[in-house]
């Protein structure tokens, strides 16, 4: 009992096992062998010396943070750290200045800067950082699970190479398991017996802290303290009672976005605004729903009210100009505003079908009439003969087939049953009274 109790009280103040797991040098470090196997660019990086600014792209728990620690550390560079979710311009700017004044006084190369979830500062927040990365203040490795080409602003990406790192796989995480078993503090004093390894691998998804995370959960739901028999059944158990309330990479997190897109689309604001607080108190990243509002304003609104589109792209530059928590009111705006409006998906539906049939067609031949003439050759041929310069007719409207002759006729857009497409359909069954009948 003496020993139970001394385990209970020694785990309860130990940090998590991912935190304990922690690679301190290449050599621990798991996946990753394009960028840090023998011969690669990051070791070469750090066997030469020569570090230059870089961001680290990928999922979720492969490892981004630990290899920005491992460079600094190999090379012995002071280690400057700010998270895009808490720091401002303000905080940047300390920082800077540290690290200029650090600098003066050590001859072991520019600190480095590690700012994760970068994509999530505003473009004034990476301005702000674009000086001392020129000048080389501060060697800057930036951190983002979202393609840095549409959210790090183009000059200060210009000056970073973008390595792109991959989800952990099967022979990664056993031994990521493997290890921890054995050089685990708490762990290697344990008798665990693993049976079976797929759920746990699964419900990991090739994240590394995710494992370490639930292989923990499990091993700390025997009550004895000193042995365990890992299956699938156990690890799916001990799951079900011990869900997150939101993951970013995992279940809930499609679960709560579907919830929010089928809410707007439903037309209940109410419901809406409810779980965007979900993911915006869960860490979601804002820009994430900004891009969904923009996709729902076209696909589920559309020409029922075509102002939909534009309040949702401004929401989208706002969005991303002052981040959180600023955010979330431009955010509950849009989200009311698509909510409460008009709905109709024509437009969707028209592209849809055009696209389908397009495919089958990408021989069909353009009017002749229809194609433009700048050679005295193509004159001859009769291109452009027989076009109708629309202005030069009454209402500004030539009737005149615009398809390939194989398609004359075809339709692709039906206007839906709103008040904004009501007006478009008449005017359409006035002008192509063959295809829009009255």
């Amino acid at each position: 009992m003496a020993d139970f109790n001394e385990n209970i009280g020694r785990s309860c103040m130990l940090p998590p096992l991912p935190e304990r797991m922690r690679p301190r040098n290449l050599e621990e470090y798991v996946g990753q062998r394009h960028l840090v196997g023998e011969g690669c660019i990051l070791r070469n990086m750090i066997e030469s010396g020569n570090l230059s600014s870089f961001i680290l792209w990928g999922p979720p728990g492969v490892g981004k943070t630990t290899l920005s620690h491992i460079v600094a550390k190999s090379l012995r560079r002071e280690f400057f750290t700010l998270s895009a979710v808490s720091a401002g311009v303000k905080d940047v700017r300390e920082v800077i200045d540290r690290a200029r004044s650090n600098s003066l006084f050590s001859g072991e190369g520019a600190p480095v800067l590690f700012i994760d979830e970068i994509h999530r500062f505003s473009k004034s927040q990476q301005d702000a950082l674009l000086g001392a990365v020129e000048d080389g203040t501060v060697v800057l490795i930036g951190a983002t699970t979202e393609n840095p080409s549409f959210e790090v602003i183009t000059p200060l990406l210009s000056r970073c190479q973008v390595f792109v790192l991959k989800s952990l796989g099967k022979d990664d995480l056993q031994q990521l398991l493997n290890r921890a078993l054995a050089e685990d503090e708490l762990l290697r004093h344990k008798n665990i017996e693993i049976r079976e390894t797929d759920a746990l691998f699964r419900h990991s998804s090739g994240d590394a802290r995710k494992l370490l995370n639930i292989l923990e959960i499990v091993v700390n739901s025997f009550t004895d303290g000193k042995s365990a028999v890992i299956d699938n059944k156990t690890v799916t158990g001990c799951l079900q009672e011990n869900t997150a309330i939101y993951d970013k990479g995992g279940e809930m997190h499609y679960d709560v976005i579907s919830a929010f897109i089928k809410s707007v689309r439903g037309s209940d604001p109410n419901a809406a605004v409810y779980y965007l607080a979900r993911m915006l108190a869960g860490g979601e990243d804002p820009l994430f729903i900004a891009r969904r509002l923009c996709i729902l304003a076209a696909e589920d609104i559309g020409l029922a009210n075509p102002n939909a589109l534009l309040l949702a792209n401004s929401t989208y530059q706002i969005v991303h100009s002052i981040g959180m928590p600023e955010a979330r009111i431009p955010l509950a705006e849009c989200t009311i505003y698509l909510s409460s409006s008009a709905k109709s998906n024509s437009a969707y539906m028209a592209i849809n079908e055009a696209l389908a049939v397009a495919k089958d067609t990408q021989t069909a031949s353009v009017p002749l009439y229809l194609r433009n003439a700048p050679t005295q050759l193509m004159e001859e041929l009769g291109y452009s003969d027989g076009y109708k310069y629309a202005h030069d007719y009454p209402g500004h409207f030539a009737d005149l087939e615009f398809m390939p002759s194989e398609l004359a006729g075809t339709k692709f857009y039906e206007p839906a049953d709103n008040r904004q497409e009501d007006g478009l359909r008449s005017r359409l069954e006035t002008l192509w009274p063959k295809y829009y009948k009255k």
